[in-house]
């Protein structure tokens, strides 16, 4: 990472560290855009001297940009880009040892709670579900091995929302790391790191990208030792972007301050047509006043996010709405421009069925893009009446 960049730029704005931190003009050129590296190999003008790279594995110019960009936006001093956010998250998990115990909350990503339950448990891991909204529960499950707090705030696709600087506190009275997945929030309305976190994780897939074209993984970390292994993993196990996925990453990211504003407005108006909705059971959307997590939330988060779920009461209604839709794509994954819609028992959470983390059939998920937002309420509604219209027809 070039720190001069990076220090050049700490004083500036979100936005404008959106646009620049990591993405100086390139110095031979001059190109305002940070150059693909399509390259494999590095020149080097002597026996054991490179110019900074020597192999792509190991990095790469383009990596590095997206690596410092990464840490700029979530305050940390070191940035690692991976090929997904799986890879991110195995990388992390790999810096315990078989043995430790981790809590995790009792709704993360079906994805989160595969990894853990089929990958690294077999290796030696212990882990529990806990409610990391019930500081006294956490305390209660906590064991003399358990080394890591994995947070996931707000969740997928419960969008609970937990206070990442009590549980901090809480981890760090115990000699353990706190891991924050922040993908939901994204560093632009929330930042783990100040609030007592040890490691950030996100998808960069999903906002940071933000145009569906694109599968990678970041962590960030101020933690020099945590640091120091995630490198020494991320080159030895390889699950490296390649240098295009990063470019696409690094030009999703010079706007998200601009998205995620318009994510939030729209989502907001997507919850009030469901709130007066009589076939809405319940809203999940953390900038609801009866939400459980909306204090914790308004006080830790800038604004709420584009992610809204909903029940209905019946998993044969929320099928027949997930298939309503017009300008909501079907489709799994999320915090891209356009809106997606999905049913996660069905879909993204298939691999928590059965599990103590199984998500209710009647839950819809909806990812709020940035279409007008006239047109994203009306699909909406005709979506809910023609689910609701089936139904009296059966």
């Amino acid at each position: 990472m070039a720190e001069g960049s990076r220090e050049r730029w700490a004083d500036t704005g979100f936005a404008t560290r959106a646009i620049h931190a990591g993405q100086d003009p390139e110095p031979r050129t001059g190109a305002v855009a940070v150059p693909v590296f399509q390259t494999s190999t590095f020149a080097q003008p002597a026996v054991g001297e490179h110019l900074g790279w020597d192999y792509a594995r190991s990095g790469n110019p383009t990596r590095d940009a997206l690596e410092e960009s990464l840490a700029s936006l979530e305050g940390g001093r070191h940035g690692f880009a991976f090929a997904s956010g799986s890879a991110a998250q195995d990388a992390v998990v790999r810096t315990l040892s078989p043995g430790d115990h981790v809590l995790i909350a009792p709704d993360v990503y079906g994805g989160t709670y595969r990894q853990f339950r089929r990958v690294h448990q077999p290796w030696g891991l212990a882990f529990d579900p806990v409610d990391l909204a019930d500081l006294d529960a956490v305390v209660a499950a906590w064991r003399p091995d358990t080394r890591m707090l994995w947070i996931e705030t707000p969740t997928n696709p419960l969008l609970n929302v937990f206070d990442i600087a009590a549980l901090s506190e809480i981890a760090h009275e115990r000699d353990a790391r706190v891991v924050v997945d922040n993908t939901f929030a994204t560093p632009y309305l929330q930042n783990p790191l100040d609030l007592g976190a040890d490691a950030v994780v996100h998808s960069t897939t999903k906002y940071l990208g933000g145009h569906s074209d694109v599968v990678g993984g970041g962590v960030v970390t101020d933690d020099d030792v945590l640091a120091e292994r995630v490198r020494f993993l991320q080159n030895s196990l390889g699950a490296v972007p390649g240098p295009w996925d990063v470019y696409l990453v690094l030009r999703g990211i010079k706007t998200l301050a601009l998205r995620m504003d318009r994510h939030c407005d729209n989502a907001q108006a997507c919850v009030e047509v469901l709130r007066g909705h009589d076939a809405v059971t319940e809203v999940l959307y953390p900038g609801v006043a009866g939400h459980p997590g909306h204090e914790v939330a308004t006080s830790q988060m800038r604004d709420f996010g584009g992610m809204v779920s909903f029940r209905v009461g019946d998993e044969a209604l929320a099928r027949r709405i997930c298939a309503s839709f017009e300008v909501f794509t079907l489709g799994e994954s999320l915090g891209a421009v356009e809106s997606l819609v999905e049913h996660p028992g069905a879909m993204t959470h298939m691999s928590v069925a059965g599990s103590p983390l199984e998500v209710p059939g009647d839950l819809i998920r909806l990812s709020v893009g940035v279409e007008d937002v006239d047109d994203l309420t009306e699909d909406l509604r005709q979506a809910l009446a023609k689910g609701t219209a089936s139904t009296r027809d059966l």
